[in-house]
């Protein structure tokens, strides 16, 4: 698993991968006698209880024939989670977030350390997220309105990087937000289709290379906060550009495995409330995916 909001979920994470180790053990078959020392001996009622005494009365014809009439109970009747509350959930933070960002962006001038505090608070609130066991949608909530602080004045600073290369303010955010829809909407239908499967094969090769990317972007922040490099660093260039198309491809990725995710739990029923936690984690790819949309035309820019 890629995504450590799903991955470290005990509810969307592969069984082997849960919280609590194996998997628990399945239940006896329905009608099939308990283990010994866990109950009486099969066959025979209750202590104190006689035969026909036990349980709910016997429902009458009427009832019994009302029961099979009525129409079948669906996710939504039992409160499990479904496709559509994922959507909803996801739609209302991504709006969120949109506004949240568009003042953000018009604020940042004033206020430059804005953004920063919202990648700070973004940060903390997205590593507590991660790792609850239960949903909180006042959590969730917050780290949208955080990282749309952040993105509103990153999206600002890195437009203003590109005018003086000639391009215009809003152009390089355009840009992003067009290539992060349609990035996301290819990833939907490979998945849907089938073209691409979840394999373990494939997780395990997209971590490895996350795992990597990770360790690469660090040393190459590290080396331009000290100064030993400038400008990108070692991501300026046509290496820069190289770096970028793969990060792209390491978060589609990572989406395509979040759908499998997200899948999992539906056919599994978990509660509805975990729909908080689908949202959220699609919400954390999302930003990336983004990111590195921005940065990517960003360097592409800087290169003409």
């Amino acid at each position: 698993m890629s995504n450590p909001v799903f991955n470290n979920s005990a509810v969307f994470g592969e069984p082997k991968n849960r919280r609590g180790g194996a998997a628990t053990q399945a239940a006896p078959a329905y009608g099939s006698p308990p283990a010994q020392g866990q109950g009486p001996a099969y066959g025979t009622p209750p202590q104190g209880a006689q035969w026909g005494a036990y349980g709910a009365q016997t429902a009458d014809a009427a009832q019994l024939d009302a029961m099979y009439s009525a129409p079948s109970a669906t996710t939504a009747d039992t409160k499990r989670l479904t496709y559509d509350d994922v959507i909803m959930k996801t739609g209302g933070l991504l709006a969120l977030l949109v506004v949240v960002g568009a003042a953000s962006w018009y604020l940042t001038p004033q206020m430059p350390f804005l953004y920063l505090l919202g990648a700070i608070a973004g940060l903390v609130l997205g590593l507590v997220n991660a790792f609850k066991r239960n949903p909180s949608p006042a959590l969730i909530i917050a780290y949208t309105v955080a990282q749309g602080l952040f993105l509103g004045g990153i999206s600002l600073a890195f437009g203003t990087m590109t005018v003086g290369n000639g391009g215009n303010l809003t152009d390089i955010v355009f840009q992003a937000v067009l290539a992060t829809v349609a990035t996301f909407a290819a990833a939907l239908f490979l998945f849907r289709s089938g073209k691409v499967r979840v394999t373990p094969k494939f997780t395990r090769w997209l971590l490895i290379a996350m795992v990597g990317y990770l360790a690469f972007s660090l040393v190459n922040v590290v080396l331009v906060l000290f100064g030993v490099l400038d400008g990108w660093g070692m991501r300026g260039g046509t290496i820069g550009i190289v770096v970028g198309l793969i990060a792209v491809g390491l978060a589609a990725a990572s989406l395509i495995v979040d759908f499998d995710s997200i899948k999992r739990g539906v056919e599994a029923g978990v509660p509805a409330k975990f729909a908080w936690s689908a949202a959220f984690g699609l919400m954390v790819t999302l930003i990336w995916l983004y990111l590195e949309f921005l940065r990517l035309f960003a360097i592409l820019q800087s290169s003409d």
